[in-house]
C-alpha cells in the first residue's frame, strides 16, 4: 500500500545566522537520527523507497536513520528548504524588520516572512514563493506516483508546504504548522479516495522516553 513517511531533518546548529553555519546536525541532532532509525527497525516499518534533499543535514538524518541503506538514497534538489536566512537578511535590509535571535522572536518573525515572500514584497529573493510552492508540488507528485512506500527526509517548510498542498491550508496556518515541526518528527501520508491525506503529524514515539524529554527540539 502506499504511504509517504516524511521526517524532518535532526537538530541542526540552531546558533547558525547563515545558510551553510546551519547545514550541519548537531550532537544531539544525530543521536535523534539514531533514534528514529531504532524505532523504525523495532516497529518492522520498512520502506521501498528513500529520499531526502541534497543538504548535509537531510543526508545525515537519512544515514542516521537507516545506516546500512538497502536501497538507493534518493537525493533530490527540490526538496531542499526554502532559503530562510538569506530570505530574513532580505526583509531586514529592504523593510528593517529585524531577524530574531531566540525562539520566541522566530514566532513572530516567520508568518511576516512567508506573507511578504508570498506577496513578492521582498525584491531579488533567491527563489520566489511560487517556485517553492510549485518544485514541492511535483516532488510530492511523483514520489507518490511509485505506488511504494517510501521515506522522506526534509525540512519543517517543505513539509508545512506539503499539508498545504495535501490540506487546502491558508498561508497562516501553514506557517503555524511549520512552527510547531519538531526536529525528526513524523509525518504520514496516505491514500484516501483519489487524493492523499496526512493521517500522522509531528509523531515523535522515539522520543516518547522519561530520559529523552530534553531531546524534543524545535530549531
Amino acid at each position: 500500500m502506499l504511504h509517504l513517511t516524511l521526517v524532518r531533518h535532526g537538530q541542526a546548529n540552531s546558533d547558525a545566522r547563515d545558510e551553510s553555519s546551519y547545514d550541519q546536525l548537531s550532537v544531539l541532532g544525530h543521536q535523534q537520527a539514531r533514534w528514529l532509525g531504532a524505532h523504525f527497525n523495532a516497529a518492522n516499518v520498512d520502506f521501498d523507497q528513500i529520499y531526502c534533499g541534497t543538504l548535509r543535514r537531510h543526508i545525515e538524518t537519512a544515514r542516521g536513520i537507516v545506516p546500512t541503506l538497502k536501497s538507493e538514497l534518493i537525493q533530490d534538489p527540490r526538496l531542499n528548504e526554502l532559503e530562510y536566512f538569506t530570505l530574513a537578511q532580505l526583509l531586514y535590509q529592504q523593510q528593517g524588520i529585524a531577524v530574531p535571535t531566540d525562539r520566541d522572536g522566530f514566532c513572530q518573525h516567520l508568518p511576516m516572512l512567508f506573507a511578504a515572500w508570498a506577496n513578492n514584497d521582498i525584491a531579488n529573493p533567491p527563489e520566489s514563493y511560487h517556485s517553492f510552492e510549485s518544485r514541492v508540488g511535483a516532488a510530492l507528485n511523483d514520489i507518490a506516483a511509485a505506488e511504494c512506500p517510501a521515506l522522506v527526509v526534509t525540512s519543517g517548510g517543505v513539509i508545512g508546504m506539503m499539508m498545504r498542498l495535501t490540506m487546502g491550508l491558508d498561508l497562516t496556518h501553514m506557517t503555524r504548522a511549520c512552527l510547531s515541526i519538531m526536529n525528526t518528527s513524523v509525518h504520514l501520508w496516505q491514500p484516501l479516495g483519489p487524493a492523499l491525506t496526512l493521517t500522522q503529524f509531528n509523531a515523535v514515539p522515539h522520543l516518547d522516553h522519561p530520559d529523552r524529554a530534553d531531546a524534543k527540539t524545535y530549531l
